[in-house]
C-alpha cells in the first residue's frame, strides 16, 4: 500500500497538528510505503516572510522525525525539491473545475480575511491533488478539515482517467475517529489554528511543561460540572476529552466514567499532565534534531531523491497520455 500526506511549514505546530496529522503519520508508516511531504509551495499562497519560510521548513522536518517518522521506513521530503509537483499541478488544472475550486471552504474562509487574494490561494487544491496523485497513493491520512480537498483530488483523478486513459489510483482518506479536529482552548467553537488561534488557545508541540499546564488549566469550559462528551452542548469540555483521549489512548467513555463526579478542576489538571507526558519527550527530541542542521538537510535530500524517482514515471505518463511531444 502506498501512503502519502503533506503538511505546510507555516507557523509553530500545535496539538491539533499532532492529533490530526503527525500521530497518524507515525502509525501508517507501518502499513506500507509512506511518503510525507513538507508542502512549502502551498505556503506562498498567502502573505509570508521568506526567512520564516526557510526556518519553519527545517523546524517542521525536525518535528516530523521527532514525532516518530523513521527515515528508514518513510520518505520525508520538501515539495519544492521535487519539480514534478508544480508540473503535475499545471497539467491537472486542465481537468479541475472552476466551480469546484470556488466551493472550497478553506478558500472562502481565508479569502474573506485578506485584502489581497492570490490566484495561488484559489488553485492550490489542484497542487494538493498533484501531490497525492503523483505517488499512485492508496491512503491519505488527514485531519477532518482536509476531507473536502481529498474529495477534489479524487474527482480530478477520475476525470483525468476518463479523459486520457487509466493513469491514477483514486485515493482513500483516513481521518482519526477521535481528535480529527481539535478545537481552540479559548474559543472551542473554532478549530485550533496555527495562524488564527491566539497563544492561549493552542498548545504548541514545543511548549515547555509549565506553559502547557497553564494553557490547559485556563481552557474555557461550559456551564455545570459534569464531564460529559456533548460537542454542541459542551464544546469546551468535549474538546478536553478528545485531547486527553489522544494523549493517553483511552476511549472517551472511559474518561467520562472516571471523571463523572469529580468536577472540572481535577479533570483539567489531569488533562494537562497527560499532554505534558506526551509532548515533552517530543520537544526534547525536536531540539536535538533541530540543532544538527546538516544531518536534517541530509535526511531531506535523501527523501527528495526517492520522491523524484517515484513521481517521475507518473508525470511522464501524464505528458504522454495528454499528447505532448516528449524530448
Amino acid at each position: 500500500m502506498r501512503i502519502f500526506s503533506g503538511i505546510q511549514p507555516t507557523g509553530e505546530k500545535h496539538f491539533g497538528n499532532y492529533s490530526g496529522g503527525f500521530r497518524q503519520y507515525a502509525a501508517t508508516q507501518e502499513e506500507g510505503e509512506a511518503f510525507f511531504c513538507i508542502v512549502d509551495l502551498h505556503s506562498i499562497t498567502t502573505a509570508y516572510e521568506p526567512k520564516e519560510l526557510h526556518e519553519s521548513t527545517l523546524d517542521l522536518a525536525a518535528i516530523l522525525f521527532a514525532t516518530g517518522l523513521d527515515p528508514d521506513r518513510s520518505t520525508v521530503f520538501v515539495q519544492s525539491h521535487v519539480t514534478a509537483h508544480p508540473e503535475a499541478a499545471w497539467l491537472l488544472s486542465s481537468v479541475a473545475s472552476y466551480g469546484q475550486l470556488g466551493r472550497m471552504i478553506q478558500f472562502k474562509e481565508k479569502s474573506e480575511r485578506q485584502e489581497f487574494v492570490s490566484a495561488g490561494l484559489f488553485t492550490y487544491p489542484v497542487l494538493m491533488a498533484g501531490d497525492i496523485l503523483l505517488y499512485q497513493t492508496d491512503l491519505v491520512p488527514i485531519g477532518d478539515d482536509q476531507k473536502q480537498h481529498l474529495e477534489l483530488a479524487r474527482d480530478i483523478a477520475e476525470r483525468f482517467n476518463h479523459r486520457y486513459g487509466e493513469t491514477f489510483k483514486v485515493p482513500e482518506a483516513r481521518v482519526p475517529e477521535t481528535g480529527g479536529r481539535i478545537m481552540d482552548l479559548q474559543e472551542p467553537e473554532r478549530k485550533m489554528s496555527t495562524t488564527d488561534s491566539q497563544a492561549a488557545g493552542k498548545v504548541l508541540i514545543t511548549d515547555p511543561p509549565d506553559t502547557i499546564r497553564k494553557k490547559l488549566k485556563s481552557a474555557v469550559t461550559d456551564s455545570g460540572t459534569d464531564v460529559r462528551y456533548a460537542p454542541e452542548e459542551k464544546p469546551g469540555i468535549s474538546n478536553l476529552l478528545e485531547i486527553m483521549s489522544v494523549a493517553t489512548g483511552e476511549a472517551i467513555p472511559e474518561l467520562e466514567a472516571r471523571y463523572d463526579s469529580g468536577g472540572y478542576g481535577p479533570f483539567k489538571e489531569d488533562v494537562a499532565e497527560a499532554v505534558v507526558a506526551l509532548l515533552d519527550p517530543i520537544r526534547t527530541r525536536y531540539e536535538e534534531l533541530r540543532a544538527d542542521e546538516p544531518e536534517l538537510r541530509g535526511l531531506l535530500a535523501r527523501g527528495a531523491e526517492k520522491a523524484r524517482e517515484t513521481a517521475e514515471p507518473t508525470l511522464e505518463q501524464m505528458y504522454e497520455r495528454m499528447g505532448f511531444v516528449r524530448p
